[in-house]
């Protein structure tokens, strides 16, 4: 019954490995048959090639755009770019005025038209708001019970702007799903459906705001400081200031005028009615959304709440420049070929197959039959991350650069140590003079700790590196830790089963030659010797130093690496057995 248990056990953890594998390719397999995914990974700039857009700035006026406007223009452009999924693109600015923007594959109509908008910013009053999440399809308002304007908006608060159709698309808005970003730009004469994604300090909030009652435009500058106090002293909270222009100041101080009477009628609380609210709306996007805590008069708002010193800066920018009326032209549009790109692919997949070929003949000659196991393993370990990258190929539209096929290479030796440590683990066992089975377990034990520790280090590293790194070293950082996981997932799932099956059989559990289990080869003493003689202490150091005596080479090494305690150790065991040989002689 013993040993039943874990072989019953290790047989529904392949079964289960087995429905992981079959589900992950029937979800590709799905998506390929309705023309949504591929087989083929879909590959990055580098990889597949693309489009080569450069910009010219155009700003009203025709003044000169400043370093810092460009800059935060290319922020915006790479905003747009990532928000319409198109993974991999690069960024990037030329000769100190053009924007160069290379796209992989033949970017859409609407990227295009994304990429040569204007920043539009504008301020909208605040009609509703919820949590970003879509409600339920059980829960959706019945359509009786829908709000129905019963009369024409008198200013931008008015609820009648509130249609059964705004409605329904507030409640079914998902602000996590990023299918539903737009894309076209809204009507400022109209109310917009939008979201302020989360935050460190908040969830993701979704609103219906009124038409734009101040455009961005009004705006003459921004910064950021810390607050001061009733007393004027500073304090430790971050606050943005806004200056609005003439016309701006006039516009602002009527809507906080209106805003501020929601905002006493709701009691002065933080949660008094949303109406007491207007948003920051950057490209239909909600940046920010504060509630007016007075009639501003001068022009000169602060926003307060919750800032830390980079929030505040990176809001301060996005009022500063994200307002800039700052459109491009396509000065230049070309195919980029992956020529370079392809001849490094073939040249690290054949990197990649010289270092799988030296793992796998490394394995055949170290561990003989056993060595199949860790064929089998690294065969399991790349259609796990094989199918994975098909499927957010799909679902996310990751693109897999020559970075990231570099951490999948990078990832064969550590995949492969994983299961060296078991071996050895299971070896040691062995030369202590247990059965494979129990060997097996033991070992595992001892091994789990060790492989648990080590891919915990190459995620850590692997996390630090895709959020600290730019560029296509993300990439590299990202197919790091996929394939970390994917290495957990296979030696837990199916490395350890199959041992746990392989020690009950014959070849393997009486430990033939071949096997690499051989506990005559590894210098096992057994516990029991025959005619009434068990294992002595001092049989170790004679069945090690046998052991040894096969190889000189590994035999000085050993020697040369122990400490002095460990020698004078060695050196007393082998007084020891010396001194029972010799008793043992003059007894005969």
């Amino acid at each position: 019954m013993a040993r039943t248990g874990p072989k019953n056990t290790a047989l529904r953890v392949l079964v289960w490995l087995g429905v992981i594998l079959a589900v992950l390719t029937a979800i590709l397999a799905g998506g390929t048959m309705a023309g949504q995914a591929s087989w083929a990974p879909k590959l990055a700039l580098d990889l597949e090639g693309g489009t080569q857009m450069i910009l010219a700035p155009k700003v009203e006026g025709g003044s000169d755009i400043t370093e810092d406007q460009l800059n935060q223009a290319v922020a915006i452009i790479r905003q747009r770019v990532d928000g319409s999924g198109v993974a991999e693109a690069e960024i990037s600015t030329q000769s100190g005025r053009n924007v160069v923007v290379s796209l992989p594959g033949t970017p859409s109509k609407e990227t295009r038209a994304l990429i040569q908008a204007s920043a539009d910013m504008n301020f909208r009053p605040v009609l509703q708001a919820g949590p970003g999440a879509a409600v339920p399809a059980e829960s959706l308002t019945p359509d009786d019970k829908l709000p129905k304007p019963t009369a024409e908006p008198a200013n931008g608060s008015d609820v009648n702007w509130i249609t059964p159709e705004i409605y329904k698309k507030f409640e079914t808005l998902d602000c996590d799903n990023p299918a539903q970003d737009k894309q076209e730009r809204s009507d400022p004469a109209k109310p917009l459906v939008t979201c302020e994604p989360a935050s460190a300090n908040s969830p993701a909030i979704k609103y219906i705001l009124g038409p734009v009652e101040v455009k961005g435009a009004d705006i003459a500058g921004s910064s950021f400081q810390l607050q001061r106090g009733a007393q004027g002293a500073v304090t430790n909270e971050w606050a943005v200031n806004i200056q609005f222009n003439e016309e701006g100041t006039a516009k602002f101080k009527e809507v906080t005028d209106r805003l501020y009477q929601f905002y006493t009628a709701g009691g002065g609380q933080s949660g008094s009615d949303p109406k007491s609210q207007f948003a920051i709306v950057l490209d239909d996007q909600v940046i920010s959304a504060p509630r007016s805590l007075a009639v501003i008069t001068d022009g000169r708002p602060q926003i307060t709440g919750g800032f830390t010193e980079e929030s505040a800066k990176a809001l301060s920018d996005q009022l500063r420049f994200g307002a800039l009326p700052i459109s491009f032209e396509i000065q230049s549009e070309q195919q980029i070929s992956a020529t370079l790109g392809g001849e490094q692919l073939r040249m690290g997949m054949l990197a990649g197959l010289i270092g799988l070929l030296l793992v796998v003949v490394y394995s055949l000659i170290q561990y003989r039959a056993l060595g199949l196991v860790t064929v089998a393993s690294l065969v399991m370990a790349g259609a796990l991350t094989y199918l994975a990258i098909g499927i957010l190929g799909w679902t996310e539209n990751y693109r897999l650069s020559l970075a990231g096929v570099a951490g999948i290479i990078v990832a064969i030796g550590q995949t492969a140590d994983s299961f060296i440590v078991y071996f050895e683990r299971i070896r040691d066992e062995l030369r202590e003079g247990r059965g494979l089975v129990s060997a097996v377990e033991n070992g595992w034990k001892r091994a789990k700790r060790t492989v648990l520790a080590s891919k915990a280090v190459n995620l850590l590293a692997a996390l630090v590196l895709y959020f600290v790194a730019v560029g296509n070293v993300r990439g590299f950082a990202f197919t790091l830790g996929l394939t970390a996981i994917a290495d957990l997932i296979v030696v837990f799932m199916f490395t350890h089963p199959t041992l746990q099956l392989l020690a009950r059989t014959k070849f393997f559990g009486e430990g033939h030659p071949l096997s690499g289990l051989d506990p005559k080869s590894l210098g096992a003493v057994p516990l029991y010797r025959g005619a009434g003689r068990f294992r002595t202490p001092a049989d170790k150091p004679a069945a090690v130093a046998a052991l040894r005596a096969k190889n000189t080479g590994a035999k000085a090494e050993a020697e040369r690496r122990m400490t002095i305690a460990e020698r004078r150790l060695a050196e007393r065991q082998e007084q020891l057995a010396g001194s029972s040989k010799s008793a043992s002689k003059e007894g005969n």
